[in-house]
C-alpha cells in the first residue's frame, strides 16, 4: 500500500473479509467495546448487537412432526413409458413424457414424531419427501418409507400426533398413550404392526423405501384421469434393524443415518431408487373389500402391478444445512398439469395442512426462498409479508397494476391446452366413516408375509410396551390381533399373560428396559468432590 492509499484506506479487504449485515468491514471480531479491558460495555456495540441479536433469532420455529431430517440434491430421469406403454397414455405431466429427460431434485428425509436433534434410530416411521423443479413448476411429492398411515381422516391427524408425542405433563413419550389412540381407532392396526416389527427402524435413510402413501390421479391430453400409488424403490437394497441392534447404534452415534447419506454421497456413492406407480380406474372398485382411497390399506401388487416410470439419483450434499434442509418447504398440494388429488380425505386434509404449516414456520414469503423457489419463470400479484426480498414481475409488467383483469398492462391468463379433467361429483354432505373398513385383514396378511425373525421381533416389542398397558388397551390390542391372524393374536395374548406387569411405559416405544435408566445412572455415576 502506498503513502497515498495509507492516508485514504482504514481497513484492507478481500473477498474474504468478515463484514457485517450491513456491509461494514469487521475489524474485530474477538472484544466488544468497553470501559477499559475489563468493561463494562457500552450500548453502541452495533457488530456485537447485529451478531447476537441474529444469533438470538437463527431457529425457525421446529417442525411439530418431521423436524429431525436430512437433505440431497439430485435428478430424476424418465422413461417415456409406464410399464410397458407409452406414459401419455395415462398422463401429460411434461416431466414423465420423454425417455431420458432429467429434471432437478431435492430430497428432504426424516423422522416423523421426535425432535430435531433426537437419535436416528427411534422406532418411527420416515419421511420421504421429493421436490422435482420442473420445466412447468415445483411439484412435491411428499410422502413416508412405509406405505400406509394410522388413520384415513385428517381431523384424527392432531389427536394421532398428541398420542404419539411426550406427555404433556411428563415430557416423556409414553407407549399408553400411543396404544391408548391405536386401540380406540382399530384402523391403526395395519401400521401398528409395521411399525412394531424392524421396519419401524430402517437401517439408514438410503436403504429405505419410499411412497406417496396417499391416492392421487393422473390426467391425460383428453382430460381423462386414473388413479395412481406413487413407489420409490432403493437400488441399495432395503435393510431394517431389531430393537437391539438400534440400541447398540445410538449408544454410539445417534447421526448416524444423515452421515450415512452424507458421506455416501461425498465419496461417489450416489443413492438412487426407481419411481414406479400402480394404476387404478377412477370409480370406486366395488369389487374390492376396501376403498381405494384409504390410505390405511395397500393396493395388491397382484391386481394392480408396479409399473416403472424412472428413476432417482441424489449426487449432491447441501451446501448449508439450515438454508436447504430445515428451511425446505413441502406441501402435498404443489402439483403440475397432468397430476390431480384423488377424493382420499387424509390428502385433502394434508393439503391445507402442509402449506399452512410452512407460511407459519418459514413465513408468507418462504416460496421466494431458494431451496423452496421453483426454477421457472415466477410472475404473481403477490406481495408483502414478512422477509419479502423481490416482487414477482413479468418483465415488461406495467409495475402499477397488481391485479387481474386489466387492460393497462397486468398479467394475463395462461391458455390451456391440455383437456380440462371434470369429475363427475354428486352426493349429500355428510361426516361418516368411509364403507369397506376391514380394518385387519391387511395387518394378518403382513404378518403372514413377515419371516420368522420379523414375526418374534414384532411380537417382542408390542409384548414389552402392552404388558405394562391398561388392561382395557391390552384386551383391544388382542382382539385386533387375533381378528388379523389367529398366530399373531395367540402369541400377544399368551407373551402378554406370562410377561411381567412391573415397569413403566414412559420410554421411547418398543425400548426394553429404557424406564430403568434413570435408577442405573445413579448407581453407575461416579462420585465426584466438589471443585
Amino acid at each position: 500500500m502506498t503513502n497515498e492509499q495509507s492516508r485514504h484506506e482504514t481497513n484492507v479487504e478481500n473477498e474474504n473479509t468478515l463484514t457485517n449485515r450491513q456491509g461494514h468491514p469487521v475489524t474485530n471480531n474477538q472484544n466488544i467495546r468497553t470501559v477499559g479491558n475489563r468493561g463494562p460495555a457500552t450500548l453502541e456495540n452495533y457488530d456485537f448487537i447485529e451478531k447476537i441479536s441474529h444469533f438470538d433469532r437463527e431457529r425457525v420455529p421446529e417442525r411439530v412432526v418431521h423436524a429431525r431430517g436430512a437433505g440431497a440434491h439430485g435428478y430424476f430421469e424418465a422413461y417415456g413409458t409406464a410399464g410397458d406403454e407409452a406414459v401419455s397414455k395415462y398422463t401429460r405431466a411434461k416431466l414423465f413424457q420423454e425417455k431420458g429427460k432429467q429434471t432437478p431434485v431435492f430430497v428432504r428425509f426424516s423422522s416423523v414424531i421426535h425432535g430435531g436433534h433426537s437419535p436416528e434410530t427411534l422406532r418411527d416411521p420416515r419421511g420421504f419427501a421429493v421436490k422435482f423443479y420442473t420445466e412447468d413448476g415445483n411439484w412435491d411429492l411428499v410422502g413416508n418409507n412405509l406405505k400406509i398411515f394410522f388413520i384415513r381422516d385428517a381431523i384424527k391427524f392432531p389427536d394421532m400426533i398428541h398420542a404419539f408425542k411426550p406427555d404433556p405433563i411428563t415430557n416423556i413419550q409414553d407407549s399408553q398413550r400411543f396404544f391408548d389412540f391405536c386401540a380406540s381407532s382399530p384402523e391403526t392396526f395395519h401400521m401398528v404392526t409395521l411399525v412394531y416389527s424392524p421396519w419401524g427402524i430402517p437401517a439408514n435413510y438410503r436403504m429405505m423405501q419410499g411412497s406417496g402413501v396417499n391416492t392421487y390421479k393422473w390426467v391425460n391430453s383428453d382430460g381423462v384421469a386414473v388413479l395412481v400409488k406413487y413407489h420409490w424403490e432403493p437400488k441399495q437394497g432395503i435393510k431394517n434393524l431389531t430393537m437391539k441392534e438400534a440400541s447398540e447404534i445410538q449408544a454410539t452415534n445417534f447421526n448416524h443415518a444423515t452421515q450415512d447419506l452424507y458421506e455416501a454421497i461425498e465419496r461417489g456413492d450416489y443413492p438412487e431408487w426407481e419411481l414406479l406407480v400402480q394404476i387404478m380406474s377412477d370409480d370406486e372398485h366395488p369389487e374390492l373389500d376396501f376403498d381405494p382411497l384409504d390410505d390405511t390399506k395397500l393396493w395388491p401388487e397382484d391386481q394392480f402391478p408396479w409399473l416403472p416410470v424412472g428413476k432417482m439419483i441424489l449426487n449432491r450434499n447441501p451446501e448449508d444445512y439450515f438454508t436447504e434442509v430445515e428451511q425446505a418447504a413441502f406441501g402435498t398440494g404443489v402439483l403440475v398439469d397432468g397430476l390431480d388429488f384423488s377424493d382420499d380425505k387424509m390428502l385433502q386434509g394434508r393439503t391445507f395442512s402442509y402449506s399452512d404449516t410452512q407460511r407459519h414456520r418459514v413465513g408468507a414469503n418462504y416460496l421466494q426462498l431458494p431451496i423452496n423457489a421453483p426454477k421457472t419463470r415466477v410472475a404473481t400479484n403477490q406481495s408483502g409479508g414478512q422477509m419479502q426480498y423481490k416482487v414477482d414481475r413479468a418483465p415488461g409488467q406495467n409495475p402499477h397494476i397488481n391485479y387481474e383483469p386489466s387492460i393497462l398492462g397486468g398479467l394475463k391468463e395462461a391458455e390451456q391446452l391440455g383437456k380440462e379433467y371434470s369429475p363427475q361429483i354428486e352426493g349429500k354432505l355428510v361426516r361418516q366413516s368411509i364403507d369397506r373398513q376391514s380394518n385387519t385383514k391387511q395387518a394378518g396378511e403382513t404378518y403372514r408375509r413377515f419371516e420368522q425373525w420379523e414375526k418374534d421381533e414384532l411380537l417382542t416389542n408390542l409384548i414389552t410396551d402392552l404388558s405394562t398397558c391398561d388392561q382395557r388397551i391390552q384386551e383391544k390390542m388382542i382382539a385386533l390381533a387375533e381378528e388379523a391372524d389367529d398366530e399373531y393374536g395367540r402369541r400377544l395374548r399368551e407373551g402378554i399373560a406370562q410377561a411381567s406387569k412391573e415397569g413403566s411405559n414412559q420410554k421411547p416405544l418398543g425400548n426394553r428396559g429404557g424406564d430403568k435408566a434413570p435408577k442405573k445412572a445413579i448407581e453407575k455415576g461416579h462420585d465426584a468432590d466438589p471443585y
